[in-house]
């Protein structure tokens, strides 16, 4: 409760491989370099000793989520983890190359029911080490009974390549373009890197692409005010977009590794304002990708999930 009474304050405020193969598959091992040492000055030996171990770091949370003028309960897993990105092919690299980038992977799953039916909703948020930058890559997905639709969003240069295809008519099939600006879903990944390096004051911002496709908002960077609060437990940033009625928060630890303990989008759904959450409820620390055999499933449990 005070997590969210701070957060009130705040709004106040703002008035692939074969199968045998990819069993093997490591995103990262210990003796990787992530970038070279005149590149990562912005990244600790902290931060490298606890992502480049050859684990991902896996959280669940307790979700709520407003949909249809109505709260949803839900569970969110997290998954972070470091790998080698393509950065020709946009995708993660199978093979060492000179020009790969070394990126911190956001995985983001969101499952609820709406009545009878279900959604399903993932995102990958690629946001690379190798120097300060916005994500360079985005691919969300949303499933439930009525259809699914796939979002991406590839950075290049000073603009992101947007493809959409949707089982609404009213969007269907679309390449477009965007300016780069910073991304809502890279928000999560880049407060991993340290919350005091997060942009403050007056900028712009693209939507989470999964905000964008529940309301089916126009994909485009917004005014946004964003702000870096220290509390007892943590840090609070918040974004409040001022064209959308629209106001999103993250809270993490106060140390490192700056886990994300809880988040919130308060926007109107229906004729009133709902808040959207998250709260963490337990983390694991492992190589999942070869944790795939029967006896593995313990390990749901260990995530209560």
């Amino acid at each position: 409760m005070k997590f969210f009474y701070v957060l009130l304050v705040a709004m106040t405020i703002f008035s692939c491989k074969n199968d045998a193969e990819l069993a093997k598959d490591t995103p990262t091992t210990k003796a990787e370099k992530p970038v070279s040492q005149s590149e990562n000055r912005h990244l600790t030996q902290k931060f490298k000793d606890y992502w480049y171990n050859g684990t991902a770091e896996i959280s669940s949370y307790d979700i709520s989520v407003a949909r249809y003028g109505e709260m949803r309960e839900g569970t969110g897993v997290m998954i972070f983890v470091t790998e080698p990105f393509d950065n020709k092919d946009q995708i993660k690299a199978s093979q060492p190359k000179e020009d790969n980038r070394p990126v911190l992977k956001l995985n983001a799953t969101r499952d609820f029911n709406t009545g009878i039916y279900p959604y399903k909703i993932m995102s990958s948020t690629f946001l690379p080490l190798d120097k300060k930058d916005n994500a360079i890559k985005i691919a969300t997905s949303v499933q439930e009974w009525c259809g699914h639709t796939y979002m991406q969003i590839n950075q290049s240069e000073d603009r992101y390549d947007v493809t959409l295809h949707s089982y609404f008519q009213s969007e269907g099939n679309r390449n477009f373009e965007i300016d780069n600006v910073l991304t809502e879903n890279q928000i999560a990944a880049q407060l991993r890197l340290g919350p005091k390096e997060m942009p403050i004051g007056e900028l712009k911002v693209v939507p989470s692409t999964e905000y964008l496709r529940l309301k089916h908002v126009e994909a485009k960077p917004y005014d946004a005010v964003a702000k870096l609060s220290e509390i007892p437990d943590g840090y609070l940033y918040s974004v409040k977009f001022t064209d959308l009625g629209r106001t999103i928060a993250f809270k993490t630890e106060k140390e490192f590794p700056f886990k994300i303990l809880s988040w919130m989008d308060r926007y109107k759904d229906g004729a009133a304002p709902m808040v959207s959450t998250g709260t963490l409820k337990k983390t694991i620390n492992t190589a999942y990708w070869r944790k795939n055999s029967n006896e593995d499933s313990v390990l749901r449990d260990s995530l209560a999930l």
